[in-house]
């Protein structure tokens, strides 16, 4: 009797992907910690579901090489780097199916330059984001909550935000709606105040000009230093030159239409790690990013140009940058969404990667020399 019990326990901790002895709870850390959907991996990563800031409470159920699988709430599980948690208390007995955090108050605002939302928590929790069209809204899970919001204060000192309103979606999951005035997505960040009680959505506002040259432009050479990126079938050129040059003639026709508000995350060859050129970029808050790559395939006939984004709301941008690409009469090679590419990754701003033209390719090389 007592081993039909035994393996009984054993199947149901099988079944539920843990034992019941391995559950901790922890917090996030690091520098851009990020949660990933599952265990697949590619020259990019695995598919990211989002940042998250840092002193995120997480539940440890899991562990798979580097990774932690976390729960979000009694539905939802996600990958984190073991580098990016430290773990602090184990769970004993059965985590409970239903976690007993609460929301309070929302409070909606702006102030000079962007408008907030603040939700009332009692923890600093995990969050994913999402951005919406038809009507332009921003949409934010907060996992492991459940609603004790009795009110939303709206004031008119938000500019950009049309409405705001909640849904408990499911019994731990609460989702926040932002809907925006303008059509076009200008960028959002989520982060926790100083108490660790309020969760702070940031809301880009539409510039009050939408004038090129009264926007705060931002521009990336692809690569560099001891990342000399692809490299050409005949010359030999490598991309980290090019991009850098091309960057430069960017940044001199953008001078000459009168932007005066520029930044080049590199003007020579040095090396920057992605967090590195993140962190510039914050500190910028660029109205929008270029980053310029040029692109390589194994096989020589494949050409084109092709620009790339991660969220929907930032496609108009590619779409724009595309068109500008075909001028030149380079080949299509597509406009791609969903990107994972890490500078896509910031909610921010909006940004486009474009890889110009295939070094692989003879004709698109003699283009780029």
């Amino acid at each position: 009797m007592r081993k039909i019990c035994l393996c009984v326990l054993l199947l149901a901790a099988f079944r539920t992907g843990h034992s019941q002895d391995s559950i901790w709870l922890a917090r996030t850390t690091g520098q851009l910690p990020f949660m990933e959907y599952g265990i697949g991996d590619d020259r990019l990563g695995g598919a990211k579901m989002g940042f998250l800031d840092s002193n995120v409470l997480v539940r440890v159920v899991d562990s798979n090489g580097t990774d932690y699988k976390i729960r979000l709430s009694s539905q939802h599980y996600a990958y984190i780097a073991k580098s990016s948690v430290v773990r602090q208390a184990k769970i004993s007995g059965r985590l409970p199916a239903h976690n007993p955090h609460l929301s309070g108050s929302i409070r909606v605002f702006g102030d000079t330059a962007s408008d907030y939302v603040l939700v009332s928590l009692d923890d600093r929790l995990p969050y994913r984001g999402t951005q919406l069209l038809d009507p332009s809204r921003v949409a934010v899970d907060i996992f492991g909550v459940t609603s004790n919001t009795n009110w939303i204060t709206q004031l008119r000192s938000a500019k950009e935000i049309k409405n705001t309103w909640y849904e408990q979606v499911e019994d731990d999951v609460l989702r926040v709606y932002i809907q925006l005035k303008h059509t076009q997505h200008w960028g959002y960040a989520l982060s926790y105040d100083s108490s660790g009680r309020r969760l702070v959505i940031r809301i880009r506002r539409q510039p009050a000009v939408l004038d090129i040259r009264k926007l705060r432009i931002a521009v990336d050479a692809g690569h560099g230093g001891d990342n000399s990126g692809a490299s050409g079938v005949t010359s030999k050129i490598l991309e980290k030159n090019y991009t850098l040059l091309i960057a430069e003639q960017l940044r001199r026709t953008l001078k000459l239409a009168g932007v005066t508000n520029l930044f080049m995350t590199r003007t020579k060859d040095t090396s920057l790690s992605m967090p590195e050129r993140i962190e510039m970029l914050k500190q910028y808050d660029p109205h929008l990013l270029v980053s310029i790559h040029l692109n390589s395939a194994g096989q020589d006939t494949v050409r084109g140009t092709s620009t790339y984004y991660r969220y929907i709301g930032f496609r108009p941008l590619s779409e724009a940058v595309m068109t500008r690409m075909l001028s030149l009469g380079l080949k299509e090679f597509g406009n791609v969404g969903n990107f994972n590419f890490s500078l896509s990754g910031p909610t921010d701003y909006p940004n486009v990667l474009v890889e110009v033209a295939f070094l692989s390719n003879p004709e698109d090389e003699k283009k780029n020399t």
